[in-house]
C-alpha cells in the first residue's frame, strides 16, 4: 500500500499515521474507525492557496463539502482561508454551526427547496450558485419579498466532460446539472438574472467532470466559457466578474492513478484563464474553484479488524472485516479500486491473493478483490488507504450497523470528530404509534 502524507511503518512494525500507531489506536477507540491526517488535509489546502497566489490573479478556492462534512473539517479549511461551497440545509447548517463565516460560503444544488433558499439568506450566505430556472425564479421572489439582492452565479454546461484519463466534447445537452450553452438557455438565464433587482449576478460556474488527470478538459471549458462571455458581452452587455471552474482534481487511490499535482491544475486554468478572458474583458475575472477529494481523499485511512474467512480451493479467498458497504460504499456503487495493508503487521511479506469482504448481508458487499496480503489471521487489522472523500459522507446504517468514529491524527495526538454511533443512537429516532400493541403478542 503507498503511504500518503505521514503514514510510516514505525519501529513495531505497524502502520503509523499522524504521529499515531493505528494498533494504539484500535485498542482507543476500536474498529471500523476512519482516521484522518490532518497535516495532509493542511498541506492539500496550502498547495491551493499558494498556487492561486503564484497565478497573481483574484481568486476563491472553497472546500466541496460534500466530500466529507463535519464541523472540525469545516474549522480545519477556515483556518487555511478556504471558501466552502454546501449542497444541502444540512451541510449549510454544519459549517454555521461550526462559526465558518457565513459571507464565505456558496450554495450548490439542482433542487434547493424554499426552505433550504430561506435559510441560507436568512444566514448571508455569500453567494447561490443557481442550477435552473425555476431556482432562479424562487430566488428572485424571496429576495424582493426582503428587500435584497443575493449574490448568484449561473452553473452553465460548457459542452466538455472529463473523467479520468480522457475529455469528451459534446454537446452537453443531458444533464441534469446547469444551464445549456449550446441550447441557449444560459444566455436566457443570464438575461434574467442580469434584469433582476433583486439577483446580482457574479459570473458563471462550470464543472466537467471528477478524477481528472489531465489538463486539456480545464483548458477546452476555459475556452467555451470565454466564448460565451464575450457572447453576452456583446449581445447583452454583460460582464461577468467571477469565474469558477469546479472540481474534480484527482487523487491517486492505486497505481494506475496518476494525477498531475496540484500547481500544475492550477497553472493549466489561470493560464487558460489568461489567454482566453483577454481576449473578452480589459481586466481577468476572478477565479473561482472547489476542490474537495483532492483535499481531503489521500488524507482518509479506515482501519478494519479482519473475522472471518473462506477457501475456496482453485476460486477465492475471502477475508472478512468489521466494516463495509456502510462505511464505504463506494466499490459497490462504481466499482473503486483501493490499496490496503495488515496494519499490525507492515514488514511481513505478502503471501496470498484474497478478496476482502465486507459485514453486509449482500453479495455486492466487496471492498476490494484480489489483494495481495500476508496470511491474514482473525483479529489482524486492516488498513484501506484513501477514505478520505465520500466514504463517511455517504456511509448509511444499512443491516443497523453503527455508523464508525472519525477521529484527526496529528503530531502523536489523536481526536474524536464524530463520536461512534450507539445502540440508542440506531433507534433514537423510531417511534412506536400508540395503536400498535407495546406488547408482542405470539400466535
Amino acid at each position: 500500500m503507498y503511504l500518503h502524507g505521514t503514514s510510516k511503518i514505525n519501529a513495531k512494525g505497524h502502520l503509523e499515521i499522524g504521529g499515531c500507531d493505528t494498533v494504539e489506536l484500535k485498542q482507543q477507540y476500536g474498529t471500523p474507525l476512519y482516521i484522518v491526517d490532518e497535516a495532509l488535509v493542511r498541506q492539500r489546502c496550502r498547495e491551493y492557496m499558494d498556487a492561486f497566489k503564484q497565478s497573481g490573479l483574484s481568486f476563491q478556492v472553497a472546500y466541496a463539502s460534500k466530500a466529507f462534512c463535519v464541523m472540525a473539517m469545516c474549522r480545519v479549511v477556515e483556518e487555511e482561508g478556504l471558501s466552502l461551497d454546501v449542497v444541502s440545509e444540512g451541510e449549510l447548517y454544519t459549517a454555521l454551526q461550526a462559526g465558518f463565516p457565513a459571507e464565505r460560503i456558496h450554495f450548490h444544488g439542482n433542487n434547493k427547496t424554499l426552505d433550504e433558499l430561506e435559510m441560507a439568506i436568512s444566514a448571508g450566505i455569500g453567494c447561490f450558485v443557481v442550477d435552473n430556472f425555476t431556482e432562479l425564479h424562487m430566488l428572485q421572489a424571496i429576495a424582493a419579498e426582503k428587500g435584497i439582492a443575493v449574490n448568484v452565479l449561473l452553473r452553465v454546461t460548457p459542452g466538455v466532460e472529463a473523467h479520468t484519463h480522457e475529455f469528451i466534447s459534446t454537446g452537453q445537452t443531458d444533464s441534469k446539472f446547469g444551464f445549456d450553452i449550446g441550447n441557449g438557455s444560459a444566455k436566457e438565464a443570464v438575461e434574467l438574472a442580469s434584469g433582476s433587482l433583486n439577483l446580482r449576478l457574479l459570473g458563471l460556474h462550470s464543472h466537467i467532470g471528477s478524477q481528472i488527470f489531465e489538463v486539456e478538459g480545464f483548458e477546452l471549458a476555459v475556452e467555451r466559457v470565454a466564448q460565451f462571455a464575450a457572447d453576452v458581452k456583446e449581445t447583452l452587455g454583460v460582464v461577468f466578474k467571477v469565474v469558477n471552474l469546479g472540481g474534480g482534481f484527482g487523487i491517486r487511490y492505486t497505481e494506475e492513478d496518476q494525477p498531475l499535482h496540484v500547481s500544475q491544475y492550477v497553472k493549466a486554468i489561470t493560464d487558460a484563464v489568461k489567454k482566453y478572458f483577454a481576449l473578452v474583458y480589459a481586466q481577468i475575472p476572478e477565479i473561482w474553484v472547489e476542490p474537495g477529494r483532492s483535499i481531503i481523499g489521500d488524507a482518509g485511512t479506515t482501519l478494519y479488524t479482519i473475522g472471518s474467512t473462506k477457501d475456496i480451493p482453485g476460486v477465492r479467498k475471502y477475508v472478512a472485516v468489521d466494516g463495509g458497504m456502510t462505511d464505504n460504499p463506494r466499490p459497490a456503487l462504481y466499482d473503486s479500486k483501493y490499496e490496503a495493508m495488515l496494519a499490525n503487521r507492515g514488514n511481513d511479506d505478502n503471501e496470498e491473493t484474497v478478496s476482502i469482504a465486507g459485514k453486509c448481508c449482500e453479495s455486492g458487499d466487496m471492498l476490494i478483490w484480489d489483494l495481495e496480503l500476508p496470511k491474514a489471521n482473525q483479529g489482524d487489522l486492516l488498513a484501506v488507504s484513501c477514505t478520505g472523500a465520500y466514504n463517511y459522507a455517504m456511509a448509511s446504517n444499512y443491516n443497523r450497523i453503527r455508523r464508525p468514529a472519525v477521529i484527526f491524527v496529528k503530531d502523536g495526538v489523536s481526536d474524536v470528530v464524530v463520536k461512534r454511533e450507539t445502540l440508542e443512537d440506531i433507534i433514537s429516532c423510531d417511534v412506536i404509534p400508540e395503536r400498535i400493541s407495546k406488547q408482542p403478542s405470539f400466535k
